[in-house]
Parts: structure tokens; C-alpha cells; sequence
């Protein structure tokens, strides 16, 4: 190799790379700590984003659908008013749309649990009485059974006297977790403002974040970091949307059977189905467990057929609703998706789930495109 301009570049660089490397390695401890203090202070700026991303897509929605035709007439007035009014809009629908739930599931759930309580309390008899009647003659079985005795009353004194016992941790762990919440009420609103602000200005901001990476980096990878980024954009916008209208579909598909079919918990189902289908492929199966469970206490033959509709519903779902709702759009084939899933739930549960499905699907994309720009360079045909 000869050791000209460029290779005596090379060579510094790499050499630059080596010495961080070892330093890294030999304090990763103080690295680590460093991170972590830098990400307590971005922490709201990260949630920010993460806010104006999803609200970006119901605000897009209601700007083009209802400002598009002024705004395509360049009118000035349409422009002042289009973003805010979009963006407050939005931020209604979204409010909106968790105040509904939140007075469906919840007085729905307490009432549940209850009737859930009521039923173990009233079948603990014939459970006793069914023991009895299985034991036979076996006097030590049925000296078993007609020694229990399940007083809820007694279960509850019990429970009581260990939270007294335990009145001091109990306080202090109150008080931390009280903290926590303040704390991460405070980082989401500074995170919401972060957001409104994105919002409100985006071109701008994008305008001028473009302007500074050209000027600090070469033309090449810019043009290529700014394709990256509109390819994750539209595949995370796609799949966002894609899977909210699919969610809402099968869980009105479920409520409106359901209620059809008299099963009891239509409206609960509905939404907790819609709910757990925003987690792919394994959403709908944890769904409809929970379901089952609720059904069955109500009526154990009521809770099988509801398997078996729930089966119908799924195949319609997954045959006819999600390719033509969801589509191409991330464009990553299945045993990706199932990787995808798998491997976001190992590391950050549901979150991750729905991250990883369209982040792996952009990887996917971007190392597609290299790997047939490298066949056309090589100019094979396979």
C-alpha cells in the first residue's frame, strides 16, 4: 500500500478509532454513567418526539382533508390557521379518544372483578359439596374437605393485619413511587410543549437541521441519511395508521358479533381486543384468553363458542381486512415480523413490539437496496 494523501488519512483515522476504543473499553464505567445522566436529561426531549410522531398523523389527516384546497390556493389566512387548528384538533381526538376508554373499560372492569369475586364466593359451596360427592367413602378426604373453611371475611382480615404489619415500608414506598409519578409527569410535559413546538414549526425545523448537516458533512452520506430518514418515516406512519384502523375494525368486528350472538362483556371485549391487536401476532391470542376467562364465568359453554368466533374473526381478519388495511406498507416478510416481535418484547415488552416490526423493516429495506446495488455493480443477474 502506498502511503499517500489519502491513506495517511485512512490510517489516522483508524488509528484516532483504535485509541477511543481502547480509553472506552477501559472506562466503561464512568461511559455508562455518563449515558445514563445524558439520557435523564434528554428523557423529555426523547418523549417529546415520540409524541409528535404519533401526533403527526391524525394532524397530517385533518390538515389535508380539511385545509387542503385552501391551502393548495396559497390563501393566507388557511396558512396561519391550518397547523394550529390541526394540531389542536388532534390533541382533542387523542383526548377524546382515551377519556371514552377510560369510562368504558374501567367501570366495566370494576364491575367485572366484582361479579368475578361474587361467583368464586358463591361456588365455594358445591365446590365442597363436588368433593364430597368424589370422595366416596374415604373418611380422610372428606375429613379434608369439610375442614376447610374459606371465610372471605377472614381472607380479608388477613390480608389487613399483613398491611398493617407492614405500614412502615408501605409509606416509604409510597412516597418513592409519588415521586417517580411527579417525575414522569413533569418529563411528559415538557415532552407535550417539545412536541407542540415540533409541530407547529416542522418544515422550519427540518429546513434547518438539512442545512447543518450539509454543512458539516459531505453531500454523500447526507443525501443518503436524509433517504434513510423519509424511508423510516413512511414506514413508521404507515404502519401506525395501518394498525390503528385494523385494531378498530376487528374490535367493532367482535362488538357488533358479540352483541348480535347475546355473549356477555360485548363492549369490554371489543375494546380489549382492539387494545391487544395493536401488538402483532401475538396481540390478538393474548386478547382472546382474557376474554375467554371473562366468558367463562358467566357461562362455560358461552366462553367455547366464543373460541370458536373467535377463530372465524381471525381468519377474516388476517386474510381479508389486514392486506388490504396494512398491506405492503412496512413491506417485511413474516418470518421477520415474527423476529421483529420477538425480539422487541425481549428487550423492551409491548413498546417494542410495536417499534421493532417497522425499525427491522427499514434495516431490511436499506440493506435490500445495498445488496442489489452490489449485484448491479458486480453486473449479476440471479
Amino acid at each position: 500500500m502506498q502511503l499517500d494523501k489519502e491513506n495517511m488519512k485512512k490510517i489516522r483515522w483508524l488509528i484516532a478509532f483504535a485509541v477511543l476504543l481502547y480509553l472506552g473499553v477501559q472506562n466503561l464505567d464512568i461511559i455508562i454513567n455518563t449515558a445514563q445522566v445524558l439520557l435523564g436529561f434528554l428523557f423529555p426531549f426523547i418523549v417529546g418526539f415520540g409524541i409528535a410522531f404519533i401526533l403527526n398523523v391524525p394532524m397530517k389527516f385533518i390538515e389535508h382533508h380539511l385545509f387542503g384546497k385552501a391551502l393548495k390556493q396559497e390563501k393566507k389566512s388557511a396558512r396561519k390557521l391550518a397547523r394550529p387548528v390541526s394540531l389542536i384538533l388532534a390533541i382533542c381526538f387523542v383526548i377524546c379518544l382515551v377519556v371514552i376508554v377510560m369510562l368504558v373499560v374501567v367501570p366495566e372492569l370494576a364491575a367485572t372483578f366484582v361479579s368475578i369475586g361474587k361467583r368464586i364466593e358463591e361456588n365455594i359451596p358445591v365446590f365442597q359439596k363436588w368433593l364430597d360427592s368424589m370422595s366416596g367413602n374415604n373418611p380422610e378426604i372428606v375429613k379434608w374437605t369439610q375442614s376447610l373453611d374459606i371465610d372471605p371475611g377472614k381472607m380479608i382480615d388477613s390480608v389487613l393485619a399483613v398491611l398493617k404489619s407492614g405500614v412502615n415500608n408501605i409509606v416509604s414506598s409510597t412516597v418513592s413511587i409519588t415521586m417517580g409519578l411527579l417525575s414522569t409527569a413533569m418529563n411528559v410535559s415538557i415532552g407535550f410543549v417539545f412536541a407542540c413546538y415540533i409541530l407547529l414549526q416542522k418544515e422550519k425545523l427540518q429546513q434547518q437541521i438539512k442545512k447543518a448537516m450539509y454543512a458539516m458533512f459531505p453531500e454523500k452520506p447526507v443525501r443518503y441519511m436524509e433517504h434513510v430518514w423519509k424511508l423510516a418515516n413512511r414506514i413508521f406512519s404507515s404502519f401506525i395508521t395501518g394498525q390503528c384502523i385494523e385494531a378498530v375494525i376487528l374490535g367493532s368486528m367482535f362488538f357488533v358479533s358479540m352483541t348480535i350472538l347475546r355473549f356477555p362483556y360485548a363492549m369490554l371485549v371489543g375494546i380489549l381486543i382492539a387494545f391487544t391487536a395493536l401488538i402483532p401476532v401475538f396481540g390478538g391470542i393474548i386478547g382472546c384468553w382474557v376474554a375467554f376467562f371473562l366468558i367463562l364465568m358467566v357461562s362455560p359453554v358461552k366462553a367455547v363458542l366464543f373460541l370458536g368466533l373467535f377463530l372465524i374473526l381471525q381468519q377474516i381478519e388476517g386474510n381479508l381486512i389486514y392486506p388490504h388495511v396494512v398491506g405492503g406498507s412496512v413491506g417485511l416478510p413474516s418470518i421477520w415480523v415474527l423476529v421483529a416481535v420477538t425480539l422487541g418484547g425481549s428487550l423492551m415488552g409491548i413498546v417494542g413490539m410495536l417499534i421493532f416490526i417497522p425499525l427491522i423493516s427499514v434495516i431490511y429495506t436499506l440493506f435490500r437496496e445495498w445488496v442489489y446495488a452490489r449485484l448491479e455493480k458486480k453486473q449479476l443477474v440471479l
